[in-house]
């Protein structure tokens, strides 16, 4: 029997304390935790990034960051974007676009664009693509998620709002 770790983070906004083996990824404590099933574990590599989600503000494959990693951490899934009742301009745009097809990806894409635009606001094409570079898509070719992402740039600049 392993020793258990004692870890507190704040997932979209809220705080919350568990007891988990060291060895358990942020995916895990995520998905079968949290029930944040929206986190998807694929690869368990970190090579697909279906798994992303923003950590202390920065982009991470959450399968390859372990339980003491994630201690103190504020941790954004899809969950947390948007507000109930009102999807995140960039979750509106993916749907405007048609960037959604079997949806798997989607979550991932959707956390990686967020991190790029609160990053880059007015990102050029190329700067786009490098930000989506590590989450892969096997349905939708790109084209349309990264004119969702522009659609959501664009539309941020004219509100003013931040992603």
């Amino acid at each position: 029997m392993s020793a258990l770790w004692h870890i507190h983070l704040t997932v979209n906004g809220r705080p919350v304390e568990l007891d988990v083996p060291p060895l358990t990824s942020l995916a895990q404590i995520l998905r079968d935790h949290l029930g944040l099933t929206g986190t998807k574990i694929s690869c368990n590599k970190g090579e697909c990034g279906a798994c992303s989600v923003i950590m202390n503000g920065e982009l991470v494959n959450s399968c390859l960051v372990l339980a003491p990693q994630a201690d103190g951490a504020d941790i954004l899934t899809i969950e947390g974007l948007g507000q109930p009742g009102a999807l995140h301009p960039l979750q509106a745009a993916f749907i405007e676009e048609g960037a959604i097809q079997c949806g798997y990806c989607t979550p991932g894409m959707v956390l990686a664009g967020v991190a790029l635009l609160r990053q880059t606001p007015n990102p050029t094409e190329e700067q786009i693509k490098q930000g989506i570079a590590g989450n892969l898509c096997r349905c939708t070719g790109y084209q349309k998620i990264v004119r969702a992402i522009q659609r959501c740039a664009e539309q941020l600049a004219k509100t003013g709002q931040r992603p």
